[in-house]
């Protein structure tokens, strides 16, 4: 097997238009490959990714599709490379393994698509565990933890082309960023290195560099992440849904400014300007 590169992206030349003329340059662009996730032998699914951090991926993406509980019920996970990507081959625990049915999910195409391909529309909307209501932290964390994960991206900063998902403990800093092609591939890795680490997510928020799709609420809910801190607008659908799993979501963060979407009790400050936004309304 070859080990996926370090930082994988790599020069391209390029004709540069400015000031009126064309001059010889090169830009940083991100690499992008095939990576099947493999479940005793069976394909689950097919999606385009970055070709680093690969066991966090398949470790994420089973935790948060629900294939497994934890990372007990998983046996061992093995990169293979093929000529036309990369095989994540993960092989389930014995107990887990005997209940296993395998989704068809060929996702092949879209990068980090979370829903191409599912067979059954029930699928796309599955029942979320409610979210604990404990965690409480100040407006500053949140600010701190999209300025943490912007300063770790150093895939994003050479090419300005992948998406990037960390994971932000109050009091203690950045403690995992994983980037993708993928949005969604991006969050799966968190999720997976967390679950290898023994970290619980509940004791943490999640940054994004991507709007809010309705399928990052639904990872960070099986996850248990209390607070979703994003960059860019949240859908109607992803609103929805982490109103209903109780998620505290919070989105259009940039310098020092955000808007709270759902779920203020956990910021401190917002929920007593809540219930007033609330009463005038």
């Amino acid at each position: 097997m070859t080990a996926p590169p370090d930082l994988p992206a790599r020069r391209h030349a390029s004709l540069v238009f400015r000031d009126g003329r064309f001059e010889a340059g090169a830009r940083a662009v991100p690499e992008e490959v095939a990576v099947a996730i493999s479940i005793d032998g069976s394909t689950h699914a097919v999606m385009m990714a970055s070709p680093r951090d690969l066991v966090d991926l398949g470790l994420g993406l089973a935790l948060n599709e629900r294939i497994v509980a934890d990372r007990s019920e998983i046996e061992r996970i093995e990169i293979v490379e093929t000529e036309l990507g990369f095989d994540c081959q993960i092989r389930l625990a014995p107990a887990r393994g005997a209940t296993y049915v395998a989704r068809r999910r060929q996702m092949a195409g879209p990068v980090g698509c979370g829903l191409c391909g599912v067979e059954s529309l029930e699928l796309a909307a599955p029942p979320l565990p409610v979210l604990s209501a404990e965690m409480r932290v100040p407006p500053a964390a949140l600010v701190e933890a999209v300025a943490a994960m912007g300063r770790a991206q150093r895939l994003g900063q050479e090419t300005r082309a992948v998406h990037a998902a960390g994971f932000f403990v109050p009091g203690e800093g950045l403690l995992v960023l994983r980037e993708d092609v993928g949005r969604h591939n991006a969050l799966d890795k968190v999720a997976g290195r967390l679950a290898e680490q023994g970290v619980p997510a509940a004791g943490g928020i999640v940054a994004i560099t991507s709007r809010v799709s309705v399928e990052l609420v639904q990872k960070c809910a099986v996850m248990g992440v209390p607070v979703l801190v994003a960059v860019s607008v949240p859908t109607a659908l992803a609103l929805d849904q982490a109103d209903a799993c109780g998620l505290t979501l919070v989105a259009v963060a940039r310098g020092g400014e955000f808007e709270v979407f759902t779920h203020p009790r956990r910021i401190l400050g917002a929920a007593a300007k809540d219930g007033e936004t609330r009463d005038a309304g």
